[in-house]
């Protein structure tokens, strides 16, 4: 009989322009768009290989599912998955690291260029005829900046922090970073990078962008006193992780004009509730969480995450996690 393999929640991944088919080799595979919590041990009952992206794989859950062996996640973060438990219980997890760097960084440019060009404000009021009815060649709605000559600040600059950061170098920023873990000169590949320490960088930086992992120590690392710091022109980026964020205090320093705007990809809570605060606050773009999602970087994350199952069954697992 053939081993079962089921992916509880590959919509966000696949929405039917790209294939499962890689995972056929290795099983019986049955996909689900999504998977409510109350359907989770139904539908991977009996598998041997169970695959998420953010359905939660708890220690209560996974008890229950003595046939599993094998947990992919979708994904590079895999908090969705109890380490302790898996491990206990003979369970390998593995995630995808490295398959969204260039699209994570691209889009963190577009919301920055956004912030200080609005373009898409202009061209809205150009479809809408102010042009037509300007009596000028040209006209602003907004004031325009530029970036070059200026001081981009990365806090955590790992792959998608250098790769953000050579962008940023090549339209004439400055760059400074800090890091708990400063990567060695040869990762930098001849980029040109200042550390310093996190409040001298919020202090100094006119672009803040975020690419740190969510651990206890950074979470709310954007808060009320780290915000005090910043110049009133600042901008802040996150493309990285929600709750390195605190909602009240970012939206309070941009509502205060503390802070110049703020361009996020993601959220504390996704889908956010009605009543974050950074929904209604001024100078605050918001994208769902699609940093991630051209399509070339969704197919490396298959093609990735169809590996890590071919290198469990060679019995070599590869981009363990716990």
């Amino acid at each position: 009989m053939a081993d079962r393999i089921v992916v509880l929640d590959g919509y966000t991944l696949n929405p039917g322009d790209i294939s499962w088919s890689g995972l056929e080799e290795f099983g019986e595979l049955r996909v689900h768009d999504r998977t409510p919590d109350d359907a989770i041990l139904e539908r991977a009952a009996g598998a041997r290989f169970a695959l998420t992206n953010k359905t939660p794989l708890t220690a209560e859950t996974l008890a229950q599912l003595p046939d599993l062996a094998y947990i992919g996640v979708l994904a590079t973060g895999y908090n969705v998955v109890d380490l302790a438990a898996a491990k206990e219980r003979g369970i390998v997890v593995t995630n995808v690291p490295t398959y969204g760097t260039d699209s994570v960084a691209q889009h963190a440019t577009s919301l920055l260029l956004e912030l200080v060009r609005q373009p898409a404000l202009h061209a809205a009021a150009v479809r809408e005829g102010a042009w037509t009815l300007s009596e000028d060649w040209c006209f602003a709605l907004t004031p325009i900046s530029e970036l070059s000559g200026k001081t981009f600040g990365v806090v955590g600059i790992g792959r998608i922090g250098r790769a953000l950061a050579r962008i940023m170098a090549a339209m004439g920023m400055s760059i400074i970073a800090h890091d708990a873990y400063p990567p060695p000169d040869a990762a930098l590949d001849g980029l040109s990078v200042e550390f310093t320490e996190l409040d001298d960088l919020f202090r100094r930086a006119d672009v803040i962008s975020l690419h740190c992992p969510l651990t206890p120590e950074t979470e709310h690392l954007v808060n009320a006193e780290r915000l005090a710091l910043v110049k009133p022109t600042t901008y802040l980026l996150n493309t990285s992780r929600g709750p390195l964020v605190d909602n009240q205090a970012l939206a309070d320093a941009l509502r205060e004009g503390r802070l110049a705007g703020a361009g996020l990809d993601v959220l504390d809570v996704e889908p956010p509730p009605p009543d974050n605060p950074l929904l209604t606050a001024p100078n605050c773009l918001i994208t769902p969480h699609i940093a991630w999602y051209a399509r070339a970087s969704r197919q490396r994350l298959m093609d990735i995450a169809v590996e890590n199952v071919r290198a469990f069954v060679a019995g070599a697992p590869i981009n363990t996690v716990g």
